[in-house]
């Protein structure tokens, strides 16, 4: 899953960078309003952390951008700023969630899976679609009524952009962007070797190959 980080402030920054890859999101990181309207763009992303106080254009101004391309990106408002006003804006030009700093990145990991739960019809928190399940909050899946199993970083984000479009064909660009951020180098078949591994610990048929386009997981059943 790829997340956009939008944070002036270098300290922070590298303290949520590390988190999220540590989480299993790839993530790029802007530092001005102005470059992040830029790379949103031309880049999809399945959630955005923005920050308000920001230079070049304030985050309220970036937010209002975004919604006015009709881009429903789930989007978490992540600031200092604790006036209800500021608040009451923010929600009504279209966050999905707001997050006041300081905060603990346990909190803030429940709520960027609680957004993009609701932004997907999803209840549960944990995804399903009858053969296989994940649950984002451990990293763990389980097929049938197998024990469930620990993923690698890379194993939960690959099996996760397939769950959450269950019946949609990935192709490996696709995948690779939801597995990689800017600046890391994409190691040669990687979606094979994460794949090989997934279907070893979940089953062969978990994950099913369309010849010369892409990955996919089946629909509920």
């Amino acid at each position: 899953m790829r997340v956009l980080l939008v944070e002036d402030d270098v300290m922070i920054g590298n303290a949520v960078c590390a988190a999220l890859k540590d989480a299993s999101y790839a993530v790029d990181w802007m530092r001005n309003g102005l470059s992040a309207i830029e790379v949103l763009s031309c880049q999809h992303y399945d959630l955005v952390l923005l920050d308000l106080g920001l230079p070049g254009k304030d985050g309220l101004e970036v937010l209002h951008h975004i919604r006015s391309k009709d881009n429903l990106v789930p989007l978490l408002v992540v600031t200092a700023r604790d006036g209800i006003e500021d608040r009451i804006r923010g929600l009504d030009l279209g966050a999905d969630d707001y997050v006041l700093k300081p905060f603990e990145m346990r909190e803030l990991l429940a709520r960027m899976r609680a957004v993009i739960r609701r932004k997907g019809g999803i209840a549960s928190p944990e995804l399903s679609n009858g053969f296989v399940a994940l649950d984002p909050a451990t990293r763990q899946a389980r097929s049938h009524d197998a024990e469930a199993v620990q993923l690698s970083n890379r194993e939960f984000a690959l099996l996760h952009a397939l769950m959450i479009r269950p019946g949609a064909i990935l192709s490996r660009s696709e995948l690779e962007e939801r597995i990689y951020g800017w600046g890391e180098e994409i190691e040669s078949n990687a979606v094979e070797f994460l794949i090989h591994g997934l279907r070893k610990k979940l089953g062969s048929a978990v994950i099913k190959n369309v010849r010369g386009v892409g990955w996919m997981v089946l629909k509920s059943r």
